[in-house]
């Protein structure tokens, strides 16, 4: 089962947080390199511009936004095999910057990583 966890970018970085990965297209704001704690930054593995955009971290859009990037994320495979490696190595935390802790790509993708692991 992969355990697979998900964290603010301006949450403090912990060592059980396992590998910590930033799943953002953009870098988060105001954050230094030094101090997000990170292994990898994969930014072509976040939603694209066009749909980041047009969810606008909108909830009411969120079913609509879950579908178009699960497509999006279907045609990623190395980086989502990357990120299933890594998870099949120990925990993982896919980090992210949004404000709504449920309704952000980190959440869409651990969803979508869980259920191709069975997990």
């Amino acid at each position: 089962m992969m355990d697979i966890r998900l964290k603010r970018a301006y949450e403090r970085p912990a060592k059980s947080d396992g590998a910590r990965v930033l799943v953002d297209r953009l870098w988060p704001r105001g954050l230094r390199k030094e101090e997000a704690g990170l292994d990898e930054w994969l930014p072509d593995i976040g939603p694209s511009s066009e749909l980041r955009k047009w969810f606008n971290h909108d909830p009411a859009r969120w079913e609509g936004f879950v579908e178009q990037y699960r497509r999006e994320l279907d045609s990623r495979g190395e980086l989502v095999r990357k990120l299933a490696a890594l998870a099949a190595k120990g925990r993982l935390t896919l980090v992210f910057a949004a404000r709504d802790l449920e309704h952000n790509n980190a959440a869409a993708l651990r969803s979508y990583l869980l259920e191709l692991g069975h997990g």
